[in-house]
């Protein structure tokens, strides 16, 4: 996550007005030509971020949960394929040795696919997060009268009256408390494949 952050970057610019830096005095936003700011901690620390990595988690228990029920009916399934030896012709008992061989591959491929479907949702947080909390970023530049947003980590050296990370995670939990829901935020199924798709008679 902190990679996906450092590759999203951060560096806002806007035109700013005359009218601004007393309004930004009054309200206790440092007058700076540049801004310091932490969007890992914004991610972590604001009630926005905490619900999208608390999503995420939920969707990961869930796949889990998926997993062990799958792996459950196979290992029955197994059993039953075994006590079944002594009363099974041995060409019947290929053909059931056979298919369910494809069955627990086909499931397999499909737990991957899962599982890489929630990492790439992980990944994308990060950007997911920055796009919605961007115009309130945009705004704490313009009140204080800066040129720039710059990351904390990608600085070597900054006073700490220049950083604004606290002020953000304020105006981020205002303004968008919990946040949107995301569009693509698709749970995975919980039904597992021993139960028949709907069919058309």
């Amino acid at each position: 996550m902190r990679a996906a952050l450092a590759r999203l970057g951060l560096c806002l610019g806007v035109s700013l007005g005359a009218a601004f830096p007393l309004y930004a005095q009054q309200i206790g936003v440092i007058q700076s030509d540049v801004l310091v700011i932490d969007p890992e901690r914004m991610l972590l620390e604001s009630e926005y971020g905490k619900r999208l990595q608390q999503d995420i988690q939920a969707e990961r228990d869930r796949l889990i949960a998926y997993n062990e029920t799958i792996a459950q009916e196979l290992e029955a399934e197994e059993q039953r394929l075994t006590a079944s030896r002594a009363t099974t012709a041995p060409n019947a008992l290929r053909d059931m040795a056979d298919a369910f061989d494809q069955r627990v591959e086909e499931l397999r491929l499909e737990s991957e696919r899962r599982s890489r479907e929630l990492e790439r949702r992980r990944e994308l947080i990060p950007i997911q997060f920055m796009r919605v909390v961007q115009p309130v970023l945009s705004d704490l530049l313009t009140e204080a009268n800066a040129m720039v947003m710059i990351d904390a980590r990608a600085v070597l050296l900054h006073s700490g009256a220049a950083d604004v990370t606290d002020l953000a995670v304020l105006r981020i939990n205002e303004q968008i408390g919990v946040g949107p829901l995301a569009p693509d935020a698709a749970v995975p199924s919980d039904q597992t494949p021993s139960q028949p798709a709907p069919t058309n008679d």
